[in-house]
């Protein structure tokens, strides 16, 4: 075995305990023909929307949020939240909404998520957002389609 082999390994197996937070690959990634091109770019070419220009930053009735691209239940209107960031902000997602991954862009370390069901890009979670989890999903507007009750 070369070293770059062993290094290889090596690295493969510590990584769980220097990145906690799952990586994951979709096999095969269904798009949704309806998307848009920026829905396409935001949620598989991992883009993120303009600040400021979602309709859903005013959404203030009772329902749901779903994935716009395959439909899946992400959000409760109960945990949406003006963050003051402009974008659609939550302090919960539903059980098993999402998987998360480590990104590195922009020169700083953010867990991206992304719908468990089709592997789209939706935003960032951060640690610090309001309610006894402390957290913020920073979603991106495009990706989401709001159900009132």
């Amino acid at each position: 075995m070369d070293k770059r082999s062993f290094i290889k390994i090596i690295f493969i197996g510590l990584a769980p305990l220097f990145f906690p937070f799952k990586i994951f690959s979709i096999e095969k990634k269904i798009i949704n023909p309806d998307l848009s091109e920026e829905q396409k770019r935001i949620m598989f070419g991992e883009e993120t929307e303009r600040a400021g220009t979602s309709p859903l930053n005013f959404e203030k009735r009772k329902g749901s949020y779903h994935c716009a691209n395959c439909n899946a239940k992400l959000f409760e209107s109960v945990s949406k939240f003006d963050s003051g960031t402009g974008w659609p902000s939550f302090s919960e997602a539903l059980p098993g909404a999402f998987k998360t991954k480590v990104d590195y862009s922009f020169g700083m370390k953010r867990i991206e998520y992304h719908c468990a069901k089709c592997g789209a890009h939706h935003g960032h979670v951060f640690n610090d957002g309001p309610g006894p989890n402390g957290k913020r999903y920073c979603n991106n507007g495009l990706c989401l389609i709001f159900i009132p009750d």
